[in-house]
């Protein structure tokens, strides 16, 4: 596929409405993506109600649609790479309307798991495709820190206006949750068809590698439930110990499978680069920590202090309005100061607003506490995502975007299923005893919080080690990697 650009200074300038269009299309795309998780977050103590879900429970509604996203994100990176980028990611969209249909109409909580098993598993395809479709269309460099800055600014976006759209819904019912990201994917659809460029499909790469799908994905799915369970039935005990070590016999077997498939869902030597091991941690902390603190502020509003599905939502809003404010000037400032730096200043100021939050009671003052938090935890998505995902694609020959781009995914929405059943474990071996009193009920989650801040504190120290002796490359320079593998000398063209 040809790209429309150049590399000039002034190239974004001459955008063309086409090229508009397909960026548009593809974020419409991640903006689906984290409207669904958001408004479902939202929507959960409505959900339980209704369909007699306990905490435990609900939890399976998000990490239903995270396992299923997670799961088979490698598998949907490498049939990009082989089907073609365009036709994966229009099916797969298409698949997400109908299963958005089905979950707003089902009446059981497994079933309504189901469909969100199945969403996920459909956006599984869209986002390696989407990515890759961005990274092969805009040249390496400012074109494509550009490019990627508004993309990833419109999944906050759409975090953001899913709260508050979930918070409005949800007063009438919880099930228009569901069913409104069907229509935006009929649109984006219809839209694709004619303005997605097509893509060359790769011959003679020896297969999909499914051995190495079904591994991976029965391996996350374990590790979750048993994460889950481990409070119920004890961290100690014989069941869990057994399935940690079922965990580990088939990740090793999943590694096996990688090192000897003639087509890989993981080139395994693209975690020889230092940049690209850091991009994976830290997308993994980075969402890991910030689904479950969602999570737990969901619970905390409305299930303690009693306030409305909207009333959640727009405490969140701060955070989603101020990464959307942000979104055409991201790509300067990742050109200006590096992806190493931003990522690092990003985790720090996310610590700092987990670390502000600890002060709740049962009384909050929303101008001392819940809009400082909230402030300092856009800020944060505003300077990490948008970095993580140039750092992880910079210097990837064009075959292997859609592997990468489905490696990166992957540790987002693995970080979000492993680290919510991790907070769910925790505050439900906390929970008091019924009747619970109010101060009982907060005193659970104050653990919950904690594990969250811990988590993103990891990611800090991680995203740090980027930071040392790495030279600052003279302004706009850039050097494209193209077919070079990552075990060479790392890009200059963003430092990372």
């Amino acid at each position: 596929m040809t790209s429309p650009l150049t590399t000039t200074p002034r190239a974004e300038e001459r955008w063309t409405p086409r090229l508009w269009g397909t960026l548009l299309v593809l974020c419409a795309a991640m903006f689906l993506d984290a409207l669904d998780v958001s408004m479902v977050g939202v929507a959960l103590p409505s959900i339980g109600a209704d369909l007699g879900l306990s905490t435990a429970s609900l939890q399976w509604v998000v990490s239903g649609y995270i396992l299923g996203y997670g799961g088979l994100l490698l598998l949907g990176g490498r049939a990009a790479d082989l089907l073609g980028r365009r036709q994966v990611f229009l099916i797969a969209l298409g698949v997400f309307a109908v299963a958005s249909l089905l979950g707003g109409l089902v009446d059981s909580g497994p079933l309504l798991i189901g469909s969100r098993f199945v969403k996920g598993l459909s956006a599984a395809f869209t986002a390696p495709a989407g990515l890759s479709i961005i990274t092969t269309t805009f040249a390496e460099g400012p074109l494509r820190n550009r490019a990627l800055s508004i993309y990833t600014t419109c999944g906050a976006t759409g975090y953001s206006m899913g709260l508050v759209f979930s918070g409005l819904l949800t007063e009438a019912s919880w099930r228009l949750t569901m069913l409104l990201p069907a229509p935006i994917a009929l649109v984006a659809l219809v839209a694709g068809l004619k303005l997605l460029p097509r893509s060359r499909r790769e011959r003679g790469t020896g297969g999909y590698d499914v051995p190495g799908a079904v591994l991976g994905t029965g391996a996350m799915l374990l590790l979750v439930f048993t994460v889950v369970r481990a409070s119920e039935a004890g961290w100690a005990s014989a069941r869990t110990i057994l399935s940690f070590v079922a965990v580990a016999v088939l990740l090793a077997a999943f590694t096996a499978v990688e090192l000897r498939s003639p087509s890989p869902l993981i080139r395994l030597g693209v975690l020889r680069s230092g940049p690209q091991v850091r991009a994976q941690l830290g997308a993994l902390t980075f969402c890991g920590s910030y689904i479950g603190f969602q999570f737990l502020v969901t619970l905390y509003t409305q299930s303690l202090l009693g306030w409305s599905a909207l009333h959640t939502a727009l405490a969140f809003l701060p955070a989603g309005t101020l990464v959307a404010l942000s979104a055409t000037k991201m790509g300067a400032v990742i050109d200006r100061f590096g992806t190493a730096r931003l990522t690092a200043v990003g985790f720090a100021l996310m610590v700092a607003g987990y670390l502000l939050f600890l002060r709740i009671d049962l009384n909050p003052v929303y101008a001392a506490v819940v809009l400082p938090t909230m402030l300092l935890v856009g800020a944060a998505f505003a300077l990490t995502f948008p970095s993580l995902n140039v750092q992880a694609t910079n210097g990837v020959p064009e075959h292997e975007q859609g592997m990468v781009s489905g490696l990166l995914n992957t540790s987002v929405q693995v970080g979000g299923a492993i680290f919510l059943a991790v907070v769910t474990a925790v505050i439900t071996a906390h929970a008091p005893a019924e009747p619970a009193s109010p101060q009982a009920l907060l005193d659970s989650y104050r653990p919950g919080f904690t594990v969250v801040t811990l988590v993103a504190l990891a990611g800090l120290l991680i995203s740090a080690t980027g930071l040392r002796g790495r030279p600052r490359p003279e302004r706009g320079s850039v050097v494209v990697a193209k077919g070079a593998p990552l075990e060479q000398p790392e890009p200059v063209a963003v430092p990372d």
